[in-house]
């Protein structure tokens, strides 16, 4: 049988167990009480690190794990180079779990050469614009052998470490300090939005870590900070959890019409029961500014929990903000605002109406004001020239549309 250690912010909370590729289960090591106290949710909301783990919570206890490998052609690359099934999950992770999002690393301590020394190797822009041409042959950016990262997601990127300003590659659970996305040639515009979108919230004051685009020879990338990282965190890493992990959903569940086990209203329950700060009011703010510039993907997977290593948690900032309603799309969005899927129905007062049913006190002045300060940003910052050539007329049209009471579009 097979068993990993499971790490958070380098202490043991427990082992992730196998019977089978399939059969897996997570249990809690007395050790965790040492730094967390009983019952506490610092790994998941949906793993509360016990004495006896219920086996009632083993279908979430799952999930969350699940939860952290990557998906659609990525998962299968990796899975292969592995020598692992795509749906054996703690095979895959005693591979690429050493980096992961958050501050959990998982490894296997009966491996030859554990446990490792993480390093990082400089990387030119000539090799890391080579790794963004074929992201196919080293998914991720994984060095063959003392690759361990892994990134949820489907979308095609790597993952890099900037040391003294300069990109690596990173090894044997170094901490990845950055994401790029390539230029795709299906949408060739996508990473150019994505900037602009994330330049405007942070104008917005919905997010700080900095992104930007940066043309590495043969392929340009988007490069995004990541904000589960921190020079002054322990081992550099912050804790974070996914919408799907918290509410138990795999998958595609993270779009509200697949199961209907998400929605903005149990994103924000949740947030009142494990928060203490304004992390609603932050979630109204994120649901008017993705109604606002038209991202349509805002689904479980793109809301997120910080779990401090204080053991106090709160929302994580904006992050995966693409603006899609400009392009051809169904026009629906993945998590469904005051009852309505459709963008160019949904109105300022639905927005207010969705915080109020969640308690958030004076929600049409939240939404009034986060709608000016995207009008102010858009005013001022401009679009890559590569950007979509209708993205910046069509966020301004969008916003003013809202705060004049009329549907979005």
């Amino acid at each position: 049988m097979a068993e990993l250690r499971v790490e958070l912010y380098g202490h043991l909370v427990g082992h992730l167990y196998s019977s089978g590729d399939r059969a897996f289960d997570f249990r809690t090591d007395p050790a965790a009480f040492e730094h967390f106290r009983l019952g506490s949710t610092a790994l998941s909301v949906s793993v509360p690190l016990s004495v006896v783990d219920s086996r009632g919570k083993a279908g979430r206890r799952r999930v969350f794990f699940t939860e952290l490998l990557p998906e659609g052609n990525m998962l299968a690359d990796m899975a292969l180079r592995a020598g692992v099934a795509e749906h054996d999950v703690v095979g895959f992770l005693a591979h690429y779990g050493r980096d992961v999002a958050g501050a959990v690393q998982i490894w296997d301590p009966d491996l030859p050469g554990e446990p490792r020394t993480p390093r990082a190797t400089a990387v030119t822009h000539d090799e890391v614009g080579a790794m963004l041409q074929d992201t196919r042959s080293a998914p991720l950016g994984n060095s063959p052998v003392s690759g361990k990262s892994s990134l949820a997601g489907v979308q095609e990127k790597i993952v890099l470490a900037r040391v003294d300003g300069e990109w690596h590659r990173v090894h044997d659970g170094y901490p990845s300090t950055h994401i790029v996305k390539p230029e795709t040639r299906e949408h060739s515009s996508l990473i150019y939005d994505e900037e602009y979108g994330t330049r405007v919230a942070r104008a917005t004051g919905l997010t700080s870590h900095a992104s930007w685009v940066e043309d590495f020879p043969g392929r340009p990338g988007l490069v995004i900070e990541r904000y589960d990282r921190s020079p002054d965190a322990p081992q550099m890493r912050i804790h974070q959890e996914d919408m799907n992990q918290a509410l138990g959903a795999v998958g595609n569940q993270k779009y509200q019409e697949y199961g209907g086990k998400v929605s903005l209203a149990r994103v924000a329950e949740v947030l009142a029961r494990v928060t203490d700060d304004d992390s609603q009011a932050r979630l109204l703010r994120m649901t008017t500014f993705a109604v606002a510039i038209g991202n349509l993907d805002m689904h479980a997977k793109n809301i997120s929990l910080i779990h401090r290593p204080d053991q106090t948690t709160t929302l994580a900032p904006a992050y995966d903000v693409v603006p899609l309603r400009q392009h051809p799309t169904d026009g629906r969005l993945a998590l469904a605002v005051n009852k309505k899927y459709v963008h160019a129905t949904i109105t300022a007062e639905d927005v207010a109406a969705e915080g109020g049913a969640w308690g958030v006190p004076d929600p049409e002045t939240v939404v009034r004001e986060t709608l000016e300060a995207i009008l102010i940003a858009v005013e001022t910052e401009e679009p890559d020239r590569r950007a979509d050539p209708k993205l910046r007329e069509a966020i301004r049209a969008f916003t003013q549309n809202l705060l004049s009471g009329n549907p979005v579009s």
